[in-house]
């Protein structure tokens, strides 16, 4: 909706910026808080008091007349919004045995290329009508959202806290998986989030063409979120595939800077593989953060691993773009390409739970 919203407001592309940014700076502040509320009131409440909260701001962003009052809303729509991350997970965790779990956060984690690939298809059409309306039917869906919850999701009581028991966020082993996720998560938001561009600016291809590419690599990424989760299970391991995951990322992000110029039936196939790879991992970690935790913690432990994620996701594309413009796309993606294998050495040695 930003250029329905830089009309509107008479935006500025920094303060498009700061508008598209406020929903994940709000999402890191609250996603610890919300995860300590979760492991202390249980999924139902939180999911209930903190998405119906989220959409009713989005409404509220609807009928926003001034850029400082549209700002806030959606500061805080990211601020309660972000309590989904632990309610949904620990809720999934509860439900399924560890020889599923893995398959089932897949799925879970399908949700946001899903989401991503239906919204980028309707929203703009909503929006003509009126930007407004666009927050609006944001608004409504997480509304919905709350309701389904509602029906669905039901609070198992986990065993009883073991003396020794450390908190979370004093435990190494999860510090380490939060870092490696949020190395490896660089290509996925420099790679993925500037496909486009690269398409368009660099190679010539039209919009439509670009999207399109980003298309497939959103849809193939949903199938390789259910693959890897299930790979998981089959290996009853979370660490070893997310590791091989990682070194497979950065070499097709190699691949791709050393054929950025050849021809597209070349650079094409490599770059929407490299796309898939770099969306493929995200359930194995967050699995392997609640599985480290265990259920009665896994409330914090899934709002310190995104907390984490999210605050090194925001950082990622500007550093990028940065980068790209004062060099070139090919050390913009070889700089990339070093991250998860950063992750990698972060995960190195590390045991499974």
């Amino acid at each position: 909706m930003a250029p329905f919203l830089r009309h509107r407001y008479h935006l500025s592309l920094g303060e498009t910026g700061v508008l598209i940014s406020a929903s994940l700076a709000g999402s890191v502040l609250s996603l610890v808080p919300w995860g300590f509320a979760t492991d202390r009131f249980g999924e139902r409440a939180v999911l209930l008091a903190g998405l119906g909260s989220c959409g009713g701001a989005l409404v509220g962003a609807g009928f926003a007349h001034r850029f400082w009052l549209l700002l806030a809303l959606l500061l805080a729509a990211g601020l309660l919004g972000a309590s989904v991350q632990s309610a949904s997970g620990r809720a999934v965790m509860a439900a399924f045995p560890a020889e599923q779990r893995g398959l089932a956060l897949g799925i879970r984690q399908t949700a946001i290329p899903i989401a991503g690939f239906v919204v980028s298809l309707t929203l703009p059409h909503v929006a003509r009508a009126g930007v407004g309306w666009g927050f609006v039917a944001l608004g409504a869906a997480c509304l919905a959202a709350t309701a389904v919850g509602g029906l669905v999701i039901s609070d198992v009581r986990p065993p009883a806290a073991a003396s020794q028991e450390v908190s979370p966020l004093r435990d190494a082993r999860l510090w380490r998986i939060a870092l490696a996720s949020a190395l490896v998560v660089a290509p996925q938001m420099c790679v993925v989030g500037f496909t486009v561009l690269l398409l368009h600016d660099h190679r010539g291809l039209s919009a439509g063409r670009a999207a399109a590419v980003l298309a497939a690599v959103q849809l193939l990424g949903i199938a390789g979120r259910i693959g890897a989760g299930r790979w998981s299970d089959v290996a009853r391991s979370r660490l070893g595939p997310l590791r091989l995951i990682a070194l497979l990322e950065a070499a097709f992000v190699v691949a791709c800077a050393a054929v950025l110029d050849a021809p597209l039936a070349v650079f094409l196939p490599l770059l929407v593989a490299a796309g898939v790879l770099a969306m493929s991992w995200n359930g194995l970690a967050f699995a392997a953060a609640i599985e480290a935790a265990g259920h009665r913690r896994s409330g914090v432990a899934i709002g310190l691993q995104q907390s984490v994620l999210n605050g090194f996701g925001a950082v990622y594309p500007g550093l990028f773009g940065a980068l790209v413009g004062g060099t070139s796309w090919t050390w913009g993606f070889l700089a990339v390409a070093v991250l998860p294998v950063a992750g990698w050495s972060v995960l190195r040695g590390l045991p499974e739970t």
